[in-house]
C-alpha cells in the first residue's frame, strides 16, 4: 500500500461537516498521513442515489473511483461512512461482469476495480496504529467520559464493509482510551439515530436520537463521540427536536473522533472546527489535564 492516500471529503465535508473535514487533515497531517485531494471529484451519489438507479448510483460512484486510478493511487479515503458505504458497495457489485458493462457504458473512462476505499478510522487504526496516536497526545483528555457512537453503516455489511466488528465494534474505542479519556461501555452504539429522515420524519429521529442520548446520559457519559455528519447532524444540531418531542432537555455534547484527537494533539483551534458544534464541548474539555510537555 502506497503512503499516499487519495482523499475523497465527500459533499457533506465542504458543507454541512466541515468541521469534520478540516480536522481530519489536519490529524492526519499530524500522523504523518499524506492525504491527496482527488482532481474534479463529484458526488458520489450518497445516500439517495440507489433509491433512483443502481447503475446510476453505482456510476457515480466508479468516476470517482476511476480518478483515483489515474493519480495512481490505489487507497482512497473518506471521513464519511455514508461515501463510504456506496463506494464499497459500488466497488463490491462491479465484480460482476454483466453489471460493470452496465455501469462503464455510463462512465466517460471504464473502472477497473483496483481502487480500495476505507475510512479514516480504519486508516488510523490499521495503518498508523493507536499506539502512534497514544505518543502524540500533549493534552491528556483524563477525567471525562464518552461514549463511542459508531452508526448503523460504518460496519455493516460486514461482508462489504470488512472493518472492525459489525455488532461491537471497538475502534473508536480504543482511540478513545489513547487520548487519556474514560470509555463508556456504549450498548447502543451501533443503533440508527434516524439517519436521512431528519426532514421527512422528524418523529422517527426524535424518537431514535431521544433514546441514543438517554441511553448516554444514563451510562454517566459527558459526550458522545461519532464519525459520521449525519449522526452528528441528528445527536447535536436536533436536540431541541429531540426536547419537543420528549420533552426532556438534552446538553450532550457531540464531537467527530478526529475533533477529539485534535485536542488531545494540541492542535490550533482552527484546525478543529469545535465552534461549528451546536453545544459546545468546552466545558467539558476544560475539566481535563493541560498541554504538558
Amino acid at each position: 500500500m502506497s503512503d499516499s492516500f487519495a482523499y475523497y471529503p465527500g459533499c457533506s465535508g465542504l458543507g454541512t461537516s466541515r468541521e469534520s473535514d478540516i480536522s481530519t487533515r489536519a490529524v492526519c497531517a499530524a500522523l504523518g498521513l499524506k492525504l491527496v485531494d482527488i482532481p474534479d471529484w463529484s458526488c458520489c451519489g450518497s445516500s439517495p442515489a440507489h433509491m433512483v438507479d443502481h447503475y446510476f448510483s453505482a456510476a457515480l460512484a466508479a468516476r470517482n473511483l476511476e480518478l483515483v486510478e489515474t493519480m495512481g493511487l490505489d487507497t482512497a479515503v473518506t471521513p464519511c461512512p455514508s461515501c463510504l458505504t456506496n463506494l464499497r458497495t459500488a466497488t463490491h457489485r462491479l465484480k460482476e461482469p454483466a453489471f460493470r458493462e452496465k455501469v462503464n457504458r455510463l462512465l466517460d473512462r471504464p473502472h477497473h476495480g483496483s481502487v480500495t476505499t476505507i475510512s479514516v478510522l480504519q486508516l488510523i487504526v490499521e495503518i498508523i496504529g493507536v499506539e502512534a496516536v497514544a505518543a502524540l497526545v500533549r493534552r491528556p483528555l483524563k477525567g471525562i467520559r464518552l461514549a463511542p457512537y459508531y452508526g448503523c453503516i460504518m460496519n455493516r455489511p460486514p461482508e462489504i464493509m470488512a472493518f472492525d466488528d459489525p455488532e461491537n465494534p471497538t475502534a473508536m474505542d480504543k482511540i478513545i482510551a489513547a487520548l487519556g479519556a474514560e470509555v463508556v461501555p456504549f450498548p447502543l452504539k451501533v443503533e440508527c439515530c434516524g439517519a436521512s429522515y431528519g426532514v421527512t420524519r422528524k418523529d422517527i429521529v426524535a424518537r431514535l436520537s431521544g433514546k441514543l442520548l438517554s441511553c448516554a446520559g444514563q451510562l454517566g457519559a459527558e459526550a458522545i463521540v461519532v464519525a459520521c455528519p449525519m449522526c452528528q447532524m441528528n445527536l447535536d444540531l436536533r436536540q431541541e427536536q429531540v426536547r419537543q418531542a420528549t420533552g426532556v432537555n438534552y446538553r450532550m455534547p457531540v464531537l467527530y473522533f478526529t475533533q477529539l484527537m485534535g485536542y488531545a494533539f494540541g492542535l490550533p483551534d482552527e484546525d478543529l472546527g469545535l465552534e461549528k458544534l451546536v453545544v459546545s464541548p468546552r466545558p467539558l474539555l476544560a475539566k481535563a489535564s493541560q498541554v504538558v510537555s
